[in-house]
C-alpha cells in the first residue's frame, strides 16, 4: 500500500479532497483545514474563532492517523487579512498555545485574494512524521 486516506471518524465526507493521507513511511499529509467543524458547518465567523477550528481539526485528522501533536513538522498557513492577524497578535498567540502547546514546527504564512470556501478567513495545512 503506498498510502492511506485519514479521515476522523465522525467527519462529513470530503468531497474531491482527502483531509489526510498517510504514506508508507509514516508521513501525513494534512490537506487544507478551514475554521469549519467536522459537520462542515461554520461555528464562528470570527477569525480567531477559524483558526481555533482550524488547528483543532488539523489535531483531529493527526490522531485518526495515530499521531500526536509533536509529529507536526510544518504548518502552512494561508490567510486572507494581514492586518487583522497582525492586530490579534496576542489573541493567535493564546489560542495557539491552547491548541497546540508550546510545540513549534517550521512555518509558512501567505497573504492570499481568497479562499475556495466564501465563509473561511484562514486554511492550514500540515505534514507530520509519526
Amino acid at each position: 500500500m503506498a498510502h492511506e486516506v485519514i479521515q476522523p471518524e465522525g467527519w462529513a465526507k470530503a468531497k474531491g479532497y482527502a483531509n489526510g493521507m498517510k504514506t508508507a513511511d509514516n508521513q501525513l499529509f494534512i490537506g487544507g483545514q478551514i475554521g469549519w467543524n467536522g459537520d462542515q458547518v461554520f461555528e464562528s465567523h470570527d477569525f480567531i474563532g477559524q483558526m481555533e477550528q482550524a488547528l483543532s481539526n488539523i489535531v483531529a485528522v493527526l490522531e485518526a492517523a495515530g499521531g500526536k501533536i509533536e509529529d507536526l513538522v510544518r504548518l502552512t498557513w494561508y490567510v486572507i487579512d494581514k492586518k487583522e492577524y497582525l492586530a490579534r497578535q496576542a489573541e493567535v498567540g493564546a489560542v495557539y498555545r491552547k491548541v497546540l502547546g508550546r510545540h513549534f514546527p517550521a512555518m509558512t504564512m501567505v497573504v492570499v485574494a481568497g479562499l475556495v470556501e466564501d465563509d473561511a478567513l484562514l486554511e492550514i495545512e500540515a505534514t507530520a512524521v509519526l
